[in-house]
């Protein structure tokens, strides 16, 4: 719920009041487009000193899954641009595009989803990034065969920090 108390009753105060309300009213419609089309059930946005947050409520017990290409992420309010898969000679790191907790495998009893001397195509899930309780898939953003895992299941990883090194193909 939206509430507005206007402080000031003078006019050119409640022009700008109702200017400031008509833009607080138009982001909320945007974020909610957003969160619709994405599927999201939380959404907090800031805009000239004015902060937003939304949720929506949900009888679902499992946690929304938001897609990334390592790299290039896809969010509904993006983090800074991540940096692309560098090259380092051979090989290809794939980066985390956010901050949180780095995940190998879907489940914790399920197999990880890249293993060293797998064969990865373009777009396939290689891990999970927990942030603030949304499970975002990382996927590859080139083919090829994964060389090494730099990270350890369940650990934090930073924006920008390298996660697999891939050999192209």
């Amino acid at each position: 719920m939206l509430r507005y108390y206007p402080q000031h009753s003078e006019g050119s105060v409640d022009k700008r009041m109702k200017s400031s309300e008509r833009e607080a009213f138009r982001l909320i419609e945007e974020m909610l487009e957003l969160m619709e089309s994405r599927g999201l059930v939380e959404l907090e946005m800031e805009h000239q000193g004015l902060r937003i947050r939304l949720k929506k409520a949900s009888s679902s017990p499992v946690p929304h899954v938001v897609e990334y290409v390592a790299g290039i992420p896809q969010p509904a309010v993006p983090p800074p641009a991540a940096k692309p898969a560098a090259e380092e000679g051979h090989r290809v790191i794939i980066k985390s595009p956010m901050v949180g907790t780095f995940y190998r495998a879907p489940a914790p009893d399920a197999p990880p989803f890249a293993e060293v001397g797998q064969d990865l195509d373009t777009g396939q899930v290689v891990c999970i990034i927990e942030a603030m309780k949304l499970m975002n898939e990382i996927k590859a953003e080139v083919a090829g065969r994964i060389i090494e895992v730099l990270v350890d299941n369940g650990a934090p990883v930073e924006f920008g920090q390298p996660l697999f090194a891939v050999e192209p193909r």
